[in-house]
């Protein structure tokens, strides 16, 4: 942290210890504005206004770059946990970064609310070293509920990146602790959500369908939610094994557990998986797929996110290829900037794959199939073996078709 950033959260901090507003603290000397800057670190502090503020708050001036003690992360965890302000979150990630010699247990609880911020924003990086560490100290703690939770996310988390292997380590880690430790239903069924998910994107089918019926199973009694993505995770499963009717089977009692008021998020999503299942098929269900992502739309219209808003655009993009409106497919695609994509490794891969397709219909044969080779070659790398075997039969079909042209 910045020394502007320091002195800003001490300020602040001896500001609000004293019940005083930043207009009472400024006074006459300096605009509440300035003052504002000054606890954000976004302006350094002269001598003439640390002497004046040390005078307002009857402080000496070393006060202002004591590091925070113990008491201020467990009040910047309070105000953090009690209130869905991003703000408060931003404050307590300041307090975390200058916080050391804490109580281990304090530091993984501000950890998981740092984390959850992270992933929401899809900051990978920011997510990925909280989630190492929030690991380490349920290690250190050795609590197998903490072990658990940590390990799952964390495995979700490289999974998402595309760094199967490590994923596959964590999850079956935290898939054993839950099991011998006993754990509640939900963090057992969130250790074989994680397990499932990784099992699959690393071609271990028969592993990973035999823990999604388990799944299945456990959550029989849970809650719509638990169910419903229990059961996702199983369509998803029968899908890889090219099972495309148990698959269906499953999303559609997915879908139909779930009650849109008691989750819009996971409604949406479920319908966004649908069309993607519709799609994927052979051959596609282009109708099928259309309603899905329409309602899907409507839904995400109200609680999108702009993850979720490129996920849209990904899925109208394939369906308008499917359909043969190439035109329409290059428009969706151009939306989504590259550089900016929050999309999981398998939809980037698949994104990509999209656009080499589109460069051999534009008439790119050559590089179109360069780089399908290439996006194959970097999933089998990735160990995503059944995302390979589908990209090799995508370059093989399409081989076949332009030499038959």
């Amino acid at each position: 942290m910045s020394t502007e950033s320091s002195f800003g959260l001490r300020l602040k901090a001896l500001r609000q210890q004293q019940g005083l507003s930043q207009a009472a603290l400024a006074g006459d000397e300096i605009s509440t504005g300035y003052l504002s800057r000054l606890e954000s670190g976004a302006r350094k502090p002269t001598e003439r206004v640390i002497a004046y503020l040390a005078k307002r708050l009857d402080v000496d001036r070393s006060a202002f770059y004591i590091q925070p003690s113990s008491s201020s992360l467990t009040q910047a965890l309070s105000l953090a946990a009690s209130t869905d302000s991003s703000e408060a979150i931003e404050d307590l990630i300041d307090v975390f970064a200058t916080a050391r010699d804490e109580d281990p247990l304090l530091r993984w609880q501000a950890l998981w609310l740092i984390e959850r911020y992270w992933h929401a924003r899809r900051e990978h990086a920011e997510e990925l070293a909280c989630l190492e560490e929030l690991t380490a100290i349920a290690d250190d703690l050795e609590l197998p509920a903490l072990q658990c939770r940590s390990k799952s996310r964390l495995a979700r988390c490289l999974r998402a990146k595309g760094d199967v292997a490590r994923a596959l380590e964590f999850a079956v880690s935290a898939h054993q602790v839950a099991k011998q430790a006993g754990l509640p239903v939900s963090d057992e069924a969130n250790a074989l959500l994680a397990l499932v998910s990784v099992e699959a994107e690393a071609g271990r089918l028969p592993d990973a369908r035999a823990h999604a019926e388990e799944l299945v199973e456990l959550v029989a009694e849970g809650s719509e939610t638990l169910r419903s993505e229990a059961l996702w995770t199983a369509a998803t499963v029968c899908s890889r094994q090219g099972d495309d009717d148990a698959a269906c089977a499953f999303l559609h009692q997915a879908m139909a557990i779930l009650d849109s008021r008691v989750d819009p998020v996971l409604w949406a999503r479920l319908r966004l998986a649908a069309a993607s299942l519709h799609l994927q098929g052979s051959p596609p269900s282009t109708e099928s797929a259309r309603a899905h992502l329409n309602e899907a739309e409507a839904a995400f219209a109200l609680v999108g996110t702009p993850v979720q808003q490129q996920e849209i655009l990904a899925l109208q993009a394939h369906l308008a290829f499917e359909e043969g409106r190439y035109a329409d497919a290059r428009a969706a695609h151009s939306q989504l900037d590259v550089d900016k994509l929050m999309l999981n490794y398998r939809d980037r891969i698949r994104l990509q794959t999209l656009d080499s397709r589109l460069l051999i219909v534009e008439g790119h044969r050559k590089e179109g199939l360069a780089r399908l080779k290439h996006l194959g070659e970097d999933a089998r790398r990735a160990a995503n073996l059944d995302l390979a075997a589908e990209i090799w039969q995508i370059l093989a079909e399409t081989l076949e078709h332009t030499s038959a042209g």
